[in-house]
């Protein structure tokens, strides 16, 4: 792919997030209508509605072709398989309906499988995160990079809780507390775009969670290889955006994170 094609892809990914943030703002504190969707929690309103349609409206705009992979309406298919865009319009919609100021909008572009181009933006505190394969990963326009702690015990982590852990006992439970053991914090923010992009700031060392679906995750797993870390499955395998698990870290405490994923699991 040619830089300025890719360049292209960046400047239309950042005016996708600018244009779900802009909805974000304005129905921030101001929601009539919050409910569930199929599992208690997992929230909707008219916002992440709204930012969704904008989103797509606009995208299908701009490149018809493309296939589009979106949170609250699935799958729109375009005549090109090879450019999928996955975009969750508002992630941390619980914190969103709460004004708990930890929410994003993250529009990715994944090119024959592989996340080329990404953003997370968080239009109440206005933070945005870009990053494109091969340019490295930035936070409001500045260089970012993942962390250099080495030892997972002087380590701060984040994770998350899928929706159905009442009933499932596939939960997060046990990781969770043998992690808080082992480092020196486990926080849980409740955006999963938010986490991977805070691992390639360098904010947080590690991040791993279950029941994910690929717009959960597509933009921060680039952000966090261009800004110099790993993303797996809980094994180390490499990661699947439609298996639900992924595990990113700054790389050095990454090996002994999975260790950790990999008992527990076995003793389940």
């Amino acid at each position: 792919m040619k830089e300025n094609e890719l360049a292209n892809y960046a400047k239309v990914a950042l005016d996708l997030a600018y244009e779900g943030g802009a909805v974000l703002k304005q129905f921030w504190g101001n929601l009539s209508d919050i409910r569930d969707k199929e599992l208690v929690g997992d929230l909707v309103t008219e916002a992440d509605q709204e930012s969704e349609r904008r989103i797509i409206a606009l995208l299908q705009r701009t490149y018809p072709a493309h296939s589009v992979l979106a949170e609250e309406s699935g799958s729109h298919s375009g005549q090109s398989a090879d450019f999928l865009w996955v975009i969750d319009p508002l992630d941390g919609t619980i914190n969103y309906a709460h004004q708990y100021p930890v929410v994003s909008v993250s529009v990715a572009l994944v090119y024959q499988g592989q996340p080329i181009v990404g953003v997370v933006y968080n239009p109440i505190q206005e933070e945005l995160f870009q990053a494109s394969r091969g340019g490295g990963a930035t936070l409001n326009g500045q260089p970012i990079h993942v962390s250099t702690i080495k030892v997972l015990g002087k380590s701060l982590l984040s994770t998350g809780f899928p929706y159905d852990r009442l009933q499932n006992p596939d939960n997060n439970y046990a990781e969770f507390c043998r992690l808080t053991d082992l480092t020196l914090g486990v926080r849980r923010p409740g955006s999963a775009a938010l986490d991977l992009a805070y691992v390639a700031a360098g904010r947080f060392d590690g991040y791993w969670e279950r029941g994910l679906k690929p717009w959960d995750m597509a933009a921060g797993i680039l952000l966090v290889q261009e800004a110099g870390g790993r993303v797996t499955a809980y094994d180390e395998s490499p990661y699947d955006l439609y298996e639900q698990r992924v595990l990113a870290s700054n790389g050095l405490v990454h090996k002994a994170i999975s260790e950790e994923l990999v008992t527990i699991s076995k003793r389940k």
